[in-house]
């Protein structure tokens, strides 16, 4: 099987593979596909598998990255994803060797991503990138790690801006940080917003349209950051029933 990249002139007539499935949220795929392409003239790359699956990679320079990262010269992976049956036959491999070929190309010192101390939804495996040459160069609380694979021992390592945190002061009942880098974390937000109404509890979703604002943002994993009372709770983007049984163990009643 081959690979596909994605271009300005294919994005509309191509899918985006972390579309798949989210057929009930068009908006966001919409969404999704423009922001990609806006990215473009940036240095972003979408690589992907030439299947209706979910592989792919996902890259752009780290200076232009939607995150709050200190990487000069390096390139940040946004997502690399292999899902399904298509696990274990070496694509994660490929696609990351593709990205560190265009990394040496463009002259860059490495590659960062940014993974969790354990598994996590919508986070990557540490695992693996630490078999493929992936070291620990800083952390961000809860469970952040972020990941360097440098070639160039002179270059400055990578590290998390230090106004990542996980109180934000004078908030009050749920507020959401999110981009348009995930359809699922743009979608869901209108069924989210519908159960904290149930419950009466305030619901504020704050939508990083710039890359400025999202390298200042308080949360790291800047696709989708869900707060209560200023308190971080979660980076997963969670489904209503999830979310209602999170408001519960909050101890919010019905």
């Amino acid at each position: 099987m081959g690979f596909v990249q994605l271009t300005k002139s294919n994005i509309e007539t191509e899918h985006i593979c972390c579309a798949l499935g989210a057929n009930l949220y068009e908006h966001a795929v919409n969404e999704k596909k423009k922001w990609l392409t806006e990215r473009m003239d940036e240095g972003l790359v979408f690589y992907r598998l030439d299947e209706r699956a979910k592989v792919f990679i996902e890259y752009l320079p780290a200076d232009m990255a939607w995150v709050p990262i200190q990487a000069p010269n390096f390139l940040y992976i946004n997502c690399l994803w292999v899902s399904g049956k298509y696990k274990n036959n070496g694509y994660a491999k490929q696609l990351l060797n593709h990205c560190k070929e265009d990394a040496i190309k463009r002259g860059m010192d490495g590659i960062v991503h940014i993974v969790s101390n354990k598994k996590y939804p919508y986070l990557s495996d540490k695992r693996f990138f630490e078999h493929m040459g992936f070291e620990l160069v800083d952390q961000a609380a809860p469970y952040f790690e972020l990941l360097a694979w440098k070639w160039n021992e002179q270059a400055a390592v990578p590290s998390i801006k230090k106004q990542v945190k996980t109180t934000i002061a004078d908030q009050k009942g749920i507020s959401i940080y999110y981009t348009a880098q995930c359809p699922f974390a743009v979608g869901i937000l209108d069924e989210l917003r519908k159960v904290a109404a149930n419950r009466n509890v305030p619901f504020s979703p704050y939508k990083i349209t710039t890359k400025e604002e999202a390298q200042n943002s308080p949360t790291l994993w800047t696709t989708f950051g869900l707060f209560y009372n200023g308190e971080f709770l979660t980076h997963e983007i969670i489904s209503p029933a999830k979310f209602n049984s999170l408001l519960t163990k909050l101890g919010i009643e019905e």
